[in-house]
């Protein structure tokens, strides 16, 4: 069991590498206030004086302080390259590599440089610690970590929050599960209002890592002892109390070792407390120590092992990562552009590693731009929208010149249909814009893997954005040109025999507005076809279907009655809603201002009939458009961009990038990702040599 300390202190050294706080090792963490004697506790451990010395604040800066024991016959620590063959102790810094330190009044020196360069010269403090291991024949194997004394004001350049910094600092050290609290407290001063035991309940509330050393037991006021404090009646400290005798100030300044300070310790003990002297003292305050650290890392072992394994695993995935060095760079070029119009691809299709869950990207998105926002605007675009029946009049008249009119002529359909067939461009033309946005934001959604090569190589990840936006541009106005030729294709003949279009002229009377040359037309006929009914129904009527070519006489009163009849149904219209021209994917629905009345005249009858029958064709004849648009738009923004684009990207990166003088500068690798990866692997290293000590710990060893 006694093999246990040094296995803390081999793994102290790993991770002291690496400058890592992630594990959390067992050690000692010495807490008092100033002057309260941690100095002189800490150098009867050790055998000698070589910390510094003086007034306020002295230790400035975390020490950690391994305390290795090295028989004269350990060849595993001594060497004669080194010439510590013969020597009883000595010391080595971490910052200072293998440097040799054999005289302690040398250590003492480079303490107070180390401080005062990384915390200045005037009293200011500084939480990077300083590393420093003690061989020697007369130690017994510690951990400790020596911090700042509590302080309450602030001298020299410290800021006017010294004591919360210095708190905090304690605090980080002290709330390791795995540190064991070594609460300095003086002898002649109220036990209950010191703050180091006070710091130490509130991280160790149950007080079972809290060990307290009652310092200056010679320095007690006279007809006082320290008998209750030593037996726990004053203040209970579950892991035990140790008193110990400190050198004076003046046994300092009289240069007095500490071999001669332990012999006056011993007898004070043994003169003045003679029933405790067997569990006070300094030597007893070792021994304790190195036994409450055996037992305590014996404790935290299994978890040590557990956390270092998982930490193994979680630094291999981090470094995989990163990517290895790159020794082929035209080769790993090749691969990643490969890889990222795979996964752009892929975005597309649906068919990525790493769907997403928090929203519509990629090819879903396209799918709703095309179904929803794109079809629920043109199903909400009115086929009368904006014309007045005053409009329909004006065009009628207009076609007729200067004859009056005996029937609807069809070039006034013709004129007011194709203006309403113009108002699906311009919804359709935004479309593809909208589709166009989304081909370029799969840029950011091209999964995780290839994010990761893409901030490792920030150049060629910005060339690459550059070549994919130059492609998607130059499709855009190929793409927009088919689309407003679809458009343009449906204005270019209104095709009136259409199969569907041909059902509902079928039910559309023509009007005459004088006269009667057929006389023999049976009055039941005319006049009372419903505008409708389904063109079933007057499938043997043969005249209905000419509406331009043939003449059906009516009388006025027959004339009236089917005026009546077609406003009757004109009134049980559905409500038209109000669309606005711009589409978007958070409001769908491209809603258009809604067809007002006319704020003219009142129409005659024949007038509002005639305006009838040609809202019914429009209707009709649009709706027919619309359906065709409808399909055919998205049919062409998916062959002219995007199709397009998933067929021709590998290929337009490949003759843009693929380039020999390029590879170097594409893939100079981004400096941050680089120190990550050092730092990653370093850790990684650190991990395994870990593993690898505690690994050789035999269960028989904790025992």
């Amino acid at each position: 069991m006694e093999a246990l300390i040094p296995v803390i202190n081999k793994l102290q050294d790993v991770f002291n590498t690496v400058g890592s706080d992630a594990i959390q090792l067992p050690q000692i963490v010495v807490l008092g206030s100033q002057s309260s004697g941690k100095s002189s506790v800490i150098e009867s451990l050790v055998g000698k004086s070589f910390l510094p010395r003086g007034t306020g604040i002295v230790t400035r800066r975390p020490l950690i302080l391994q305390l290795v024991y090295c028989p004269k016959e350990d060849r595993e620590h001594r060497s004669a390259h080194d010439g510590t063959l013969e020597l009883d102790d000595w010391g080595v810094f971490l910052h200072t590599k293998n440097t040799i330190y054999k005289e302690f009044e040398e250590i003492r020196k480079e303490i107070e440089d180390e401080t005062e360069r990384k915390a200045g010269a005037n009293k200011g403090i500084c939480p990077e610690p300083i590393n420093l291991k003690i061989y020697s024949t007369k130690v017994v194997n510690l951990t400790l970590v020596d911090l700042p004394g509590i302080t309450k004001v602030p001298v020299g350049d410290q800021p006017e929050d010294i004591e919360q910094q210095i708190k905090n600092l304690v605090i980080k050290y002290i709330a390791n599960p795995n540190s064991i609290i070594l609460a300095v407290v003086t002898a002649n001063t109220d036990m209950a209002t010191s703050e180091s035991l006070k710091i130490a309940k509130e991280v160790d509330p149950d007080g079972r890592r809290t060990l307290a050393v009652v310092t200056k037991l010679d320095l007690m006021d006279a007809g006082t002892d320290a008998i209750d404090i030593l037996c726990g009646r004053v203040i209970p400290v579950k892991l035990g109390i140790i008193g110990v005798v400190n050198r004076s100030q003046q046994d300092i300044l009289n240069n007095k070792n500490i071999k001669d300070s332990l012999k006056d310790e011993a007898t004070f003990l043994q003169t003045k407390y003679p029933t405790l002297a067997t569990r006070n003292g300094t030597p007893y305050l070792a021994k304790t120590l190195n036994r409450l650290l055996m037992h305590h890392i014996r404790d935290c072992l299994p978890d040590l092992k557990t956390r270092v394994n998982l930490m193994m695993s979680q630094f291999h995935s981090l470094l995989s990562s990163y990517g290895e060095d790159i020794s082929d760079k035209s080769k790993t070029l090749l691969q990643i552009i490969t890889k990222f119009a795979s996964a752009y691809c892929s975005t597309i299709e649906g068919t990525a590693r790493n769907i997403e869950t928090t929203e519509l990207c990629g090819g879903a998105r396209i799918c709703y731009i095309f179904h929803e926002t794109f079809g629920k605007t043109l199903d909400s675009i009115h086929p009368l929208a904006g014309l007045t029946k005053m409009d329909i009049l004006t065009a009628i008249r207009n076609a007729n010149g200067p004859r009056p009119a005996l029937f609807v002529p069809e070039v006034s359909f013709e004129l007011l249909v194709k203006r309403q067939i113009r108002r699906l461009e311009e919804p359709s033309l935004r479309c593809v814009e909208l589709i166009h946005e989304e081909m370029q934001r799969i840029i950011q959604h091209c999964g995780s893997e290839v994010q990761q090569e893409m901030l490792r190589f920030p150049k060629l990840y910005e060339k690459i954005v550059d070549v994919v936006t130059q492609l998607l541009r130059r499709r855009l106005p190929t793409t927009n040109i088919m689309v407003e030729n679809l458009v343009a294709i449906e204005l270019a003949y209104i095709n009136t025999k259409h199969p569907d279009f041909y059902k509902e002229i079928a039910m559309v009377p023509t009007i005459i507005k004088s006269g009667d040359p057929r006389p023999n037309r049976p009055k039941s006929m005319v006049g009372k076809i419903p505008v409708d009914e389904p063109s079933s129904r007057l499938v043997n009527d043969k005249d209905a279907t000419k509406w331009v070519n043939n003449l059906i006489p009516v009388s006025d009163i027959e004339t009236k009655e089917l005026h009546n009849n077609v406003n009757s149904i004109a009134e049980n219209r559905s409500p038209e809603v109000d669309v606005k021209t711009v589409l978007s994917p958070v409001k769908p629905v491209n809603l258009l201002p809604q067809v007002p009345s006319s704020n003219f005249r009142k129409l005659s009858e024949n007038e509002e009939h005639d305006c009838e029958i040609i809202e019914r064709l429009i209707k009709s004849y649009f709706y027919i458009v619309r359906k065709s648009i409808q399909d055919t738009v998205p049919k062409a923004v998916m062959h002219f961009l995007v199709n397009y684009v998933k067929d021709n990207l590998q290929s337009e990166l490949v003759t843009h990038l693929y380039k020999a003088d390029n590879a170097d500068m594409l893939l100079d690798e981004s400096e941050h990702i680089a120190q990550r990866r050092r730092e990653a692997a370093d850790m990684l290293k650190a991990l395994q040599g870990a593993a690898h000590i505690i690994s050789e710990i035999r269960e028989t060893h904790m025992w």
